[in-house]
């Protein structure tokens, strides 16, 4: 029998952020109740996706 086709991929991992596109960085203050106070960043490159499309808008084939 044979096995279905997948689709083939349209975006593949960013490689600013391998995938991980949002961080949390600890800024060393802690909050009044004693939690950390932390910073979330954002990948720049993919807008937080974590992916980018295989081939850019525009490009020839």
């Amino acid at each position: 029998m044979p096995e279905p086709k997948t689709p083939p991929r349209r975006n593949r991992d960013c490689r600013d952020c391998d995938g991980f596109p949002v961080v949390a960085i600890d800024t060393g203050h802690l909050h009044p109740d004693g939690t950390r106070a932390t910073l979330r960043v954002v990948c720049r490159a993919c807008q937080g996706t974590g992916t980018v499309p295989l081939r850019p808008e525009g490009a020839r084939a």
